[in-house]
């Protein structure tokens, strides 16, 4: 299908000659002698591109390419005119226009500007499906209340400058959180940088922070910059905040602060323009009275908390998780989508979930792996999943203590104790056994 041209000139000669060499060149002309005309032409026939004539009776080139801009802002406009001057560039320029062309035409550079038009607005097509994918993978999954007021949170701390604080246990998706910010921030467009602060040793935390100069450290050869730096516009996501020594806090505040850092090794000061988004899995206030976190670095953080919800705050949403989880796997293996069953999601929804969303993905994964057949039923769920029954005593903590017997009071407890151990493990018996100092053949007596 070719591109379809619309030229807006009063001038008949114009709309005959620019018609005839683009027809030539396999475009689809439309034409139109005035601003209403066009505005009602761009509204049925839809085309890919608009060259328009700034001087027009009535409405001008000006105020009709407002009208298009404000009504079809994704379509390029090319203003033409034979009254060139700074001031009508400038105001079709702030008004949204594309290019700025004068007569007489030159065909050469009509063509090339249509040509760089249309390849502009490809690229734009391009970035905005690209974006609503990102978006799509990072979009914060469910219908539960606590699942809607997080929703709700992101939506009013997105599109502001100010630092967030992202809290939560593990595996309850604080880094997808950060990223829907970012997402949804008014720097989309912009780098998303991540630092681990638990996985980075602390010897090197400084340098993947500010950066270095060559020769700095002693294994550079070159350069380094940090990820304040690579973050310049955009947003830098400290994860795991917790875990960072209170010698780098100190720097960290400094930086937000002041908005500069220097890269090590140099006098160079570097001003600092990233969002900041910290995320951690710890108590902070607990840290701050045993002396390891700093309360000035967490006031400065903590303008805006954000607290994720565990999965077992948020039950409701796990069958809308496993379906959604089942057909990305699905689609990166391009084989059939596994159903559950309903009596398996019943069980999955009285599990108490200590590994949180990362652990129903895992074990999603490793279901639709292990399992031949599409659908997957009670006897396909591994250990500790289909272990908690209805019926099962102790399945509560409440219920615990409704139990008369110590001995059944002290049974239930244990093989809660031991379900919820391998949970932690992701099923591995010997890792459980080896974490509460005991014999897989204990662990598997108890269980069976």
């Amino acid at each position: 299908m070719y591109p379809a041209v619309l030229i807006v000139d009063d001038e008949t000669t114009i709309i005959e000659s620019l018609s005839g060499i683009l027809s030539d060149d396999g475009f689809e002309v439309i034409h139109a002698f005035n601003g209403y005309e066009a505005l009602k032409k761009i509204d049925t026939e839809s085309p890919d591109i608009v060259l328009l004539d700034i001087w027009m009776p009535g409405m001008d080139g000006i105020e009709t390419l407002r009208e298009i801009k404000q009504k079809f802002p994704n379509i390029p406009v090319v203003m033409i005119t034979g009254h060139g001057s700074i001031e009508s560039a400038v105001d079709a320029t702030k008004s949204g226009a594309f290019d700025f062309l004068e007569k007489p035409l030159s065909i050469d550079k009509v063509m090339v500007t249509i040509n760089n038009a249309l390849n502009f607005r490809k690229l734009e097509e391009e970035n905005l499906y690209l974006r609503k994918k990102t978006i799509e993978k990072n979009s914060i999954t469910g219908s539960s209340p606590a699942v809607q007021k997080l929703y709700q949170e992101v939506m009013a701390a997105a599109p502001t400058d100010a630092a967030i604080l992202i809290t939560g246990e593990n595996g309850t998706g604080k880094e997808m959180v950060a990223r829907t910010i970012h997402q949804f921030s008014r720097r989309p467009e912009e780098p998303f940088i991540i630092i681990n602060c638990a996985a980075i040793p602390e010897e090197t935390l400084d340098s993947e922070l500010f950066g270095h100069e060559k020769g700095v450290l002693g294994h550079s050869v070159s350069k380094n910059m940090g990820k304040f730096e690579l973050a310049a516009g955009g947003t830098l996501f400290l994860d795991e905040i917790g875990d960072m020594n209170l010698n780098t806090q100190a720097k960290i505040l400094r930086a937000l602060e002041s908005k500069t850092f220097q890269r090590i090794g140099s006098s160079r000061v570097i001003h600092m323009d990233a969002r900041i988004i910290a995320s951690t899995n710890k108590d902070l206030t607990a840290e701050i009275e045993t002396g390891r976190f700093r309360q000035d670095l967490y006031f400065r953080l903590n303008v805006i908390p954000i607290q994720v919800p565990a999965l077992r705050d948020r039950k409701q949403d796990i069958p809308v998780l496993v379906e959604t989880f089942l057909a990305k796997l699905a689609g990166q293996s391009a084989t059939p989508q596994k159903t559950m069953s309903k009596e398996a999601l019943d069980l999955l929804t009285r599990y108490t979930w200590p590994g949180n969303v990362r652990e129903l993905k895992n074990l999603m994964e490793r279901l639709s792996i292990m399992v031949h057949e599409n659908h997957i039923d009670i006897s396909h769920l591994p250990h500790p999943y289909h272990l908690q029954s209805m019926t099962d005593p102790g399945s509560d903590p409440g219920e615990l203590f409704a139990i008369d017997s110590l001995e059944q009071a002290r049974t239930a407890f244990e093989k809660k104790y031991l379900r919820h151990k391998l949970a932690q493990a992701e099923g591995d018996v010997n890792e459980a056994a080896r974490a509460i100092g005991t014999s897989t053949r204990y662990i598997k007596k108890k269980l069976n």
